[in-house]
């Protein structure tokens, strides 16, 4: 009798242990859903907006992303929509969580700093770019400051040397001779700190450098002051309707007049609207949201469908009556809403 309890006893182990790692085992892929399509209001406000407004909504748009287990991602396959990417084109090649959140808080930052920048000229506001230093977005395996940079820290000095775009330093540092000592002064968590290394040739290329990919890093200057709350969304997808929703607050013009707008899109500081991934699940969750137009990349990555046809495509799947307005520039989206 004991001996026949302690067989049901092992098998019931052996069966939960199955199903918790079924249902809780990491797999090397994350999974894709349609988010939300959130007011642009709830992340971003001016301190001193302009006039009322007649009602009316612009709406930021984000994706569900996590992290599957053997359960999940068996199940996504009964949803049309769910996308499985390999971990490593999420938090790269080292599976880091931490570099990765670092990356996409960057990508809010420049976001929200080139949306504020295009809207406040386009309202005839003051404003300046002040630039602060190359942000490290990660290093390669040969670099000889791997160890000691990290991701997130800002270069702003090399060889005691500032430059004042990433462009500059990149050619300052291919104009050092391979093998040479080079001094980097940065910041990590507004700290200064100094470090050493060597140039290293770049792999598939027969350039020179750090080792180091980089981008700029900079702050808006302006009298106009801004609340932001942002720390639960990153990326820079929702630049385009940061930068409508700015400039819908410091102006008198009627934007809206009691539409419920949803969009996505990069901004440049020139004004540009640049193409993002996710876009079929975004059309989804505005339509969910009941947004009557939708603003999508007209410009498209070389080689592949355009935001444009696969937000189209989607919002006939879905049999949505929400207008899909592809717009290449902020001054695009304005002159729409303003003339429709």
């Amino acid at each position: 009798m004991t001996k026949l309890l302690t067989k049901k006893v092992r098998y019931l182990i052996l069966l939960l242990v199955g199903l918790l790692l079924i249902l809780f085992l990491p797999l090397p892929y994350y999974i894709e859903l349609p988010g939300k399509a959130v007011p642009v209001s709830d992340y971003l406000t001016v301190t001193r907006p302009s006039p009322k407004k007649k009602a009316g909504e612009l709406r930021l748009v984000y994706v569900s992303l996590y992290r599957a287990s053997p359960a999940t991602y068996l199940w996504s396959y009964t949803d049309r929509f769910a996308s499985r990417i390999p971990a490593k084109e999420i938090t790269g090649e080292n599976n880091n969580n931490s570099d990765y959140n670092k990356i996409q808080a960057y990508y809010m930052q420049d976001a929200l700093n080139e949306a504020e920048y295009v809207a406040l000229k386009a309202a005839h506001y003051q404003v300046k770019r002040k630039y602060q230093g190359i942000y490290v977005m990660s290093l390669l395996k040969n670099s000889t400051f791997k160890g000691k940079l990290q991701v997130g820290d800002v270069i702003n000095a090399i060889n005691g040397k500032t430059y004042q775009s990433s462009g500059e330093f990149v050619k300052a540092v291919q104009g050092l001779k391979y093998g040479s000592r080079v001094q980097v002064s940065y910041l990590r968590n507004q700290t200064p700190k100094v470090s050493w290394g060597r140039i290293v040739k770049l792999a598939g290329s027969n350039k020179t450098g750090l080792g180091i990919s980089l981008a700029d890093k900079s702050r808006i200057q302006t009298p106009v002051s801004f609340k932001t709350n942002v720390d639960d969304i990153g990326g820079p997808s929702a630049g385009l309707m940061f930068s409508l929703e700015l400039y819908n607050q410091l102006t008198a013009n009627q934007l809206l007049r009691g539409r419920n707008v949803a969009g996505t899109g990069t901004i440049s500081a020139d004004g540009k609207v640049g193409p993002i991934g996710g876009v079929d699940k975004k059309v989804i969750a505005s339509a969910k949201a009941k947004a009557d137009i939708f603003f999508v990349p007209a410009q498209s990555e070389p080689g592949a469908i355009s935001n444009y046809q696969l937000a189209k495509k989607t919002a006939k799947q879905i049999k949505t009556k929400m207008k899909i307005v592809p717009v290449a520039s902020f001054s695009e989206a304005v002159t729409y809403l303003e003339e429709n």
